[in-house]
């Protein structure tokens, strides 16, 4: 009984942001299996969402928007967990010529400084309470940056996981754990989307269009990305108390992506 309990998370308040989909909706829903009280922002509620009275509409790569969240957490009373998957890239195709000073900081606050702004706003309230867990989404194109459409993407995830380690190292002693997850491609709904124009764009089956998208990494030992799901069994492993050793690491899941150690 003991060993279960300590995957419960019973009692516990979380945030995730980016959850209205994709990964940050599993996440949530998996945290929420565990027992926590799971509050979920984005920048809208989905149609039908189950739970409106823990959803807050915000755009957390803006000032404003962060300031909302931080809002009505603050008065819900905190929260013992806090998990940034929101991110995303968006700067136009051409190399690093064709990124603006604008399109630079559209990467910047979606990917970084909107963590770093809800962080410096909720954490204060972990550090008086003596525990908490918080977990930063990187990504692998900090690793391996593709230059032609993600450049500012890549570098703002390299950001995150510089200042996810050194906030690390300064909470560790406060009592908060912070880590950070490093996905490769992700088999979304999005990802079936872009599969879908692939392989109508170039005439091939779908499931040839997958393969083409994992050659263009270099290949994927494992054969495939990784699914939403288990993206959130990670989190959920991190987050417990299974964790509670380990501090400001990088945990990549990749099915095997990166080739160096």
């Amino acid at each position: 009984m003991e060993s279960v309990n300590r995957d419960r998370l019973d009692g516990r308040r979380a945030l995730v942001t980016g959850g209205s989909k994709g990964s940050g909706a599993a996440v949530a829903e998996r945290l929420r299996e565990l027992g926590a009280d799971v509050y979920v922002t984005a920048r809208s509620m989905p149609i039908g969402y189950v739970f409106p009275d823990r959803f807050i509409g915000a755009d957390t790569s803006t000032t404003e928007g962060t300031a909302t969240v931080a809002s009505r957490i603050q008065e819900a009373g905190g929260v013992d967990v806090l998990v940034h998957v929101v991110g995303g890239a968006s700067t136009p195709s051409g190399g690093f010529v064709k990124i603006t000073d604008e399109q630079w900081m559209t990467e910047l606050n979606l990917n970084f400084l909107g963590a770093v702004r809800l962080d410096r706003a909720l954490l204060p309230a972990m550090i008086d309470s003596g525990s908490g867990v918080v977990i930063h989404f990187t990504s692998i194109q900090r690793q391996m940056p593709q230059y032609d459409a993600s450049l500012a993407y890549a570098a703002a995830k390299a950001a995150l996981r510089t200042y996810s380690k050194g906030l690390a190292n300064e909470l560790a002693p406060k009592g908060i754990r912070v880590n950070s997850i490093s996905p490769g491609g992700i088999e979304t709904d999005a990802y079936e989307r872009f599969v879908d124009r692939i392989a109508e764009g170039n005439d091939l089956s779908r499931d040839a269009a997958k393969q083409q998208i994992l050659d263009s990494l270099g290949g994927v030992p494992l054969g495939r990305f990784a699914h939403t799901e288990e993206i959130a069994d990670l989190v959920a492993f991190l987050v417990s108390d299974r964790a509670s050793g380990i501090v400001g690491a990088e945990y990549v899941i990749d099915g095997g992506t990166v080739p160096t150690i």
